[in-house]
C-alpha cells in the first residue's frame, strides 16, 4: 500500500493523474491518495506524477496505546528492506488524539526498536542523521492506531532538477503544474505568462505537452539507497518515458518580466530543463504585449501580491490596469490567475471568474479562472 502527498486543494489533480498511470486501486484522500502496487508502480508514480510531493510506502499498522507497544511494533517490521546497519535514517512521527502525544518520544521509541533490532540480528547499528539520510521513516499515530511508512521519493518530489534560478518568491513546480492542469489547457493553444518570474508555469507546461516526465531530470530518488535496490527495473521505466516524450509538440508558448535579470534567469531554467528556445521570454511590462484576435489562447500567471498592507495597495492599481488590459484585448482568451489577496482579486474588475482556494507554500490563495 502506498500514499502519494500532496499540497493541500490539489488531491482531485493528483487522484486524475494516478487513474492515469493506472495505478491499482487508486483513492483520493485528504492530502493525497491512496493506491494498491508493488515497488516498481511507486518508481512509475515517483518518475510521472507532476502534482506528487511524496511517495509514501506502508510497511506496517498497529495498536499503540503505550510505548511497549509502540516499540514492539517498530521492532517487529523488518527494516534490513530499507536499511542496512552502515546506512543513516531519520524518523518524523506525527499524533492526533492518541494516549502517545508527545512526537519526539515517540520518533526515540521507533529509533530504539529500529537500532535494537539490527544489533540482535546483524551486531551493528545504523546511525540517525537529520541532514542526509539513505531512508526516512515516517511514524503516524491517530487514535492509537499507528502507521508506519518509508518515504520512496527522497527529496521532495517538487524539486525537479531542471531549475537553475531561484528568483523571488518562486513558484513550486508542482503547484506551475497544477495551475497548468486546472486552467484546462489544452496542451495546443499558445499560453502566456506576463508575469513569468523565473518561467516555472511555461517550463512546466512544455513539459506536459510534450509528454515528458517530470522525474526524468531527478539525479536520485529515495528508492536507490535502498539494499536491493532493482536498477534494471528503473532504466527500463526511465527508457519507456523517453519513448514516450513527444520532442515536436511546439505550442506558443511566451513569458514576460519587467526585470530583465529574472529573464535572464528564466532561460537558465529553461536550460537546465534541455529545452532551449522552446519558450519565447521578453523583458516587459505585463499590459504591453499585443495579444493576437482569434488566438484563444490561455493566460496562466502568478502575479506578485504583498503581504503587508501597504505593498498589496500599491500593486492595487497594476492589477487593475491587467484586468482592464485582458478584458478589453484579450477576446476568446481565458485566464488563470493565483493570488492570495482578496483586495487584489477585486481589483481585477473580472467578476465572471470562477475561484479555487488553493495554498501557495503556507500562503491561503485563490486561484481565478474563467475565459474573459
Amino acid at each position: 500500500m502506498f500514499f502519494v502527498t500532496c499540497a493541500p486543494g490539489l488531491e482531485i489533480l493528483l487522484h486524475a493523474e494516478a487513474r492515469e498511470l493506472r495505478l491499482g486501486k487508486v483513492e483520493r484522500q485528504v492530502g493525497g491518495i491512496q493506491f494498491e502496487g508493488t515497488l516498481v508502480d511507486a518508481m512509475r508514480a515517483n518518475l510521472w506524477l507532476r502534482t506528487a510531493v511524496r511517495v509514501l510506502m506502508r510497511v506496517s499498522r498497529f495498536e499503540a496505546k503505550d510505548d511497549a507497544a509502540l516499540y514492539a511494533g517498530a521492532r517487529a517490521v523488518d527494516w534490513s528492506r530499507f536499511l542496512a546497519g552502515e546506512r543513516r535514517f531519520v524518523i518524523d512521527a506525527h499524533t492526533n488524539a492518541s494516549a502517545l502525544d508527545h512526537t519526539l518520544f515517540i520518533e526515540q521509541r521507533v529509533k530504539d526498536a529500529i537500532v535494537d533490532r539490527f544489533r540482535e540480528l546483524e551486531n551493528r547499528r545504523p546511525d540517525v542523521d537529520k541532514q542526509d539520510p539513505d531512508v526516512s521513516i515516517y511514524v503516524h499515530l491517530v487514535k492509537d492506531r499507528c502507521t508506519l511508512l518509508v518515504d520512496t521519493s527522497g527529496e521532495s518530489l517538487h524539486k525537479r532538477g531542471w531549475r537553475r534560478y531561484q528568483g523571488r518568491a518562486p513558484l513550486s513546480e508542482t503547484l506551475a503544474a497544477a495551475l497548468v492542469l486546472f486552467s484546462g489547457w489544452d496542451r495546443r493553444a499558445p499560453l502566456i505568462d506576463p508575469f513569468c518570474g523565473g518561467g516555472t508555469i511555461l517550463i512546466e507546461a512544455l513539459l506536459l505537452a510534450r509528454n515528458i516526465a517530470p522525474g526524468s531530470f531527478r539525479k536520485q530518488f529515495g528508492f536507490q539507497r535502498w539494499p536491493g535496490y532493482d536498477e534494471t527495473a528503473w532504466k527500463k521505466l526511465v527508457d519507456e518515458a523517453a519513448r514516450a516524450a513527444k520532442p515536436n509538440a511546439r505550442p506558443v508558448l511566451q513569458g514576460r518580466d519587467w526585470d530583465p535579470a529574472t529573464i535572464a534567469g528564466a532561460a537558465e531554467n529553461l536550460h537546465g530543463a534541455g529545452i532551449e528556445a522552446a519558450i519565447e521570454f521578453t523583458v516587459g511590462e505585463a499590459t504591453e504585449w499585443e495579444p493576437k484576435p482569434g488566438w484563444n489562447a490561455w493566460i496562466v500567471t502568478n502575479p506578485p501580491y504583498g503581504e503587508r498592507v501597504g505593498a498589496e495597495r500599491a500593486l492595487e492599481a497594476s492589477y487593475t490596469r491587467f484586468g482592464q488590459f485582458v478584458a478589453e484585448g484579450c477576446d476568446g482568451y481565458h485566464l488563470s490567475l493565483l493570488t492570495s489577496s482578496q483586495r487584489l482579486a477585486e481589483a481585477l474588475r473580472l467578476p465572471r471568474l470562477s475561484r479555487r482556494p488553493l495554498l501557495n507554500g503556507p500562503l491561503e490563495c485563490v486561484l481565478l479562472s474563467g475565459p474573459v
